[in-house]
């Protein structure tokens, strides 16, 4: 079958990928999954080479990532009971199942597989029961354990970590995270995430907050470029059967670009080289309570210079969790996944979400986003807009983790408020006095915050 043909034929067996998915399409090869960047066009071949199996068998990690230190997991003996253990890794983080020979569960412990090749696993014992339990390490403090606040200042103390999503600027197209109608603003979420960034920073300051955000304008945090992972790009397409692989891209509708070079080196760079580094930064320098990650949706807008608008307009917010089996099967996912089952961060992430969805909602006026299909994500809380699901950043930073995903970028509405731009006060957006757009989602994750810590801790007034 000619890769074009592929191509036609991937598309037909995947035209029912969820909206988030949609723009983060998934990619299989042999027994594994990726979640690659909104690409219009795909192949069967396509970014799953960029699982580089062959050439990093011997460790069995995923993209960049690194052999786990197991001997971390120590902390968290006896912190758990075993009906709690049981209730996180079927509820929420293995939801899809888990093969019995990775992780086994018995009354008193859990056997977790450290290396197959040895046979070697990890055995977590278990509290005997509630009373027993040893406390939970970590360094992020839940609402819980902050020190009362005043009814002025609700966020006194906390620690928060905005997240941007994407990279702006010149970077945008690379990402493919751009489009233009005809004259207009050019629509590119790395900047209009960086935008709510800067307008929330103050709003959560003020209730007493201390805000960092992860970058400062449109450039990447990793020092790395595309240009580092050249190499690495060809050996992956190599070994996943293109002998000669192309080193540009010729034609951007092309859906054979995958198999490029340059292609596969962009992609290592902008999306696991930065949020790798982003992380990095998160737990061993910033140290937060929470990081939120700022994102706006998408439907599938076709050819970027001349763009599909929809009138689908909705949101929904992501936790950590709904590991996919194949993704078990590497080391290092199995043990993010394990420890941050352990540091009971979905207990806080999750009624946070919850509250921030209720906020949102009200202040937006939109919709839950529903996906039509489970084959990576399960939805959880009361809200109905809540789901969990792995991806790199709510795995990979160790506190509780909101990722936020209101509005789509290519709907009639969201795009005219869009091009409205940053404004105080209302206007007549659509016949209706609207908020920017900007300031509508700075206002509903602030008072999101507001209302759970509020109620979660106690008030010194």
């Amino acid at each position: 079958m000619t890769r074009l043909r592929q191509a036609s034929a991937w598309r037909k067996k995947n035209e029912s990928t969820t909206n988030d998915e949609t723009r983060k399409v998934k990619f299989r090869h042999s027994a594994f999954v990726i979640v690659s960047s909104f690409v219009i066009q795909t192949s069967s071949f396509l970014f799953s080479a960029i699982f580089p199996t062959a050439l990093q068998a011997e460790e069995n990690v995923s993209v960049l990532g690194s052999k786990p230190k197991w001997s971390v997991l120590e902390k968290y003996q006896e912190t758990i009971t075993h009906d709690e253990f049981n209730r996180l890794i079927h509820d929420v983080y293995c939801t899809h199942g888990f093969a019995s020979n990775l992780i086994e569960v018995s009354a008193k412990t859990a056997h977790v597989l450290i290396d197959r090749d040895s046979q070697k696993f990890f055995t977590l014992r278990f509290a005997v029961n509630n009373a027993g339990r040893k406390p939970v390490p970590h360094l992020w403090r839940p609402a819980k354990s902050l020190s009362p606040a005043r009814a002025d200042k609700p966020l006194v103390g906390l620690k928060v970590v905005l997240d941007p999503g994407h990279l702006g600027g010149k970077w945008a197209k690379m990402e493919e995270r751009w489009f233009q109608v005809d004259k207009s603003r050019p629509v590119q979420e790395g900047d209009l995430t960086f935008r709510v960034a800067r307008l929330l920073a103050p709003r959560l300051r003020e209730f007493g907050a201390k805000v960092s955000l992860i970058r400062s304008g449109g450039e990447p945090v990793t020092a790395k470029r595309p240009d580092d992972f050249r190499e690495l790009a060809r050996k992956i397409l190599i070994k996943n059967g293109v002998p000669l692989p192309r080193e540009d891209v010729l034609d951007p509708n092309d859906p054979a670009k995958e198999q490029t070079i340059r292609w596969q080196s962009e992609i290592l760079f902008y999306r696991y080289s930065e949020i790798r580094r982003r992380a990095a930064l998160v737990n061993l320098k910033l140290h937060p309570d929470l990081v939120l990650c700022l994102h706006f949706n998408a439907e599938g807008w076709g050819e970027p210079t001349h763009p599909t608008l929809t009138d689908t307009n909705h949101f929904h917010l992501l936790v950590n969790g709904s590991y996919l089996a194949e993704e078990l099967e590497f080391d290092d996912q199995r043990f993010e996944m394990i420890r941050r089952l352990l540091s009971r961060a979905y207990d806080e992430e999750l009624p946070l979400a919850d509250m921030i969805a209720l906020t949102m909602a009200r202040e937006t006026g939109l919709p839950a986003y529903e996906y039509p299909t489970t084959n990576s994500t399960t939805k959880v809380g009361m809200s109905g807009y809540v789901y969990a699901r792995n991806l790199l950043a709510t795995r990979l930073y160790r506190c509780p983790v909101i990722y936020c995903e209101p509005y789509v970028m290519n709907s009639n509405d969201a795009f005219v408020r869009i091009q409205a731009g940053d404004y105080e006060g209302t206007r007549l957006i659509n016949g209706v006095e609207r908020k920017s757009i900007f300031r509508e989602y700075a206002d509903s994750v602030a008072e999101g915050l507001v209302d759970y810590y509020s109620k979660a801790r106690a008030r010194g007034d």
